[in-house]
């Protein structure tokens, strides 16, 4: 994972995973929700998977 990739996990998660498929795309979408920080742990555990 880059650091503008990092940057963005930070700022907006669900952006940052749009590579990943939808249903990353949807529980990144469902965290951030319902809460920001939840959002972020779940974009940079995504981004973190090869």
């Amino acid at each position: 994972m880059g650091c503008g990739r990092a940057i963005l996990c930070i700022i907006f998660p669900p952006l940052a995973v749009l590579d990943k498929g939808c249903g990353a795309i949807l529980l990144t979408l469902i965290l951030t929700c319902a809460g920001w920080i939840p959002g972020v742990i779940a974009a940079i555990v995504f981004n973190s998977k090869k």
